[in-house]
């Protein structure tokens, strides 16, 4: 059985295969795409939309890690289909909204996402995994900034600009963006440095500061057919009380420190293990 341990977080991490290839043949704009990131959200977002027992969603790169609540019992806490089930809703839902980031441009062919199903056993192995995730944001982040600076603002062929940057700490990544390119890396865009977190709304205690972002096609939009004005009314109803349940709030902050996390109490419990 691949039933992972009960009283466990999962998470369950879905990643782009073969995404260089892809960004390339769709000529996304470096190094940051902003229309994929939307898009990338917009699919998360349906994923939680349809899995209740998601408590929240971090995103960055060509990859969204999903977090269920330690007592769920969803599809009996099997990692094959938790792994299979999300990925796939992820995998249509990326090419079912591609139109809506990418209007002027056609898709060539189907991306793909693998998926896998993770356990850990208390809030804090839960909270050093997303903290990871975002380490690697930013560390990914930084070299891409300072490597496409140089080859697309420096001249350096792509040999010439990773033999520049090869053995450089952050700082100095940081000095060469700012003393070649005018660029303070500090204050570019929190969802290229930081990545993107959804949170259900309802589980937010604090005031921040959300990201509006646009419904995909097709969200929560049900069949009335020839029903009458009392059962429109009815629909109309359910169709506001699962948006209300399922609506997440959009965040780039800091997720590696506990501020977010001790404003929020409820959404990971610190005294939960």
């Amino acid at each position: 059985s691949d039933q992972l341990l009960p009283q466990c977080w999962l998470v369950v991490r879905v990643d782009g295969r073969g995404f260089h290839k892809f960004s390339e043949r769709h000529e996304f704009a470096k190094p940051n795409e902003p229309r994929c990131i939307r898009l990338m959200t917009l699919a998360a977002r349906r994923v939680l939309m349809e899995h209740r027992s998601i408590l929240l969603a971090y995103g960055q790169s060509d990859e969204y890690s999903f977090v269920l609540h330690k007592d769920t019992n969803a599809f009996n806490r099997r990692a094959s289909k938790l792994a299979s089930l999300i990925g796939s809703l992820f995998t249509s839902a990326f090419v079912f909204n591609w139109s809506i980031c990418f209007p002027d441009r056609r898709l060539l062919y189907p991306p793909a996402f693998d998926a896998r199903a993770v356990a850990y056993p208390s809030v804090r192995t839960l909270r050093d995994y997303l903290s990871w995730r975002q380490a690697d944001c930013h560390i990914n982040n930084l070299y891409n900034t300072a490597f496409w600076s140089l080859v697309l603002r420096g001249g350096l062929s792509a040999n010439q600009a990773q033999e520049r940057l090869k053995g450089t700490l952050a700082a100095d990544k940081n000095e060469l963006l700012f003393s070649q390119f005018g660029i303070n890396y500090n204050n570019e865009p929190e969802v290229y440095r930081k990545g993107s977190l959804l949170v259900r709304a309802s589980l937010l205690d604090s005031q921040v500061d959300a990201v509006a972002e646009e419904a995909s096609v097709g969200d929560n939009v049900p069949d009335v057919g020839e029903a009458s004005v009392e059962e429109v009314s009815e629909i109309a109803a359910k169709v506001a009380k699962a948006e209300a349940e399922s609506a997440s709030t959009l965040l780039h902050i800091d997720i590696i420190k506990d501020k977010f996390w001790t404003e929020n109490p409820r959404i990971l419990p610190l005294d939960s293990q």
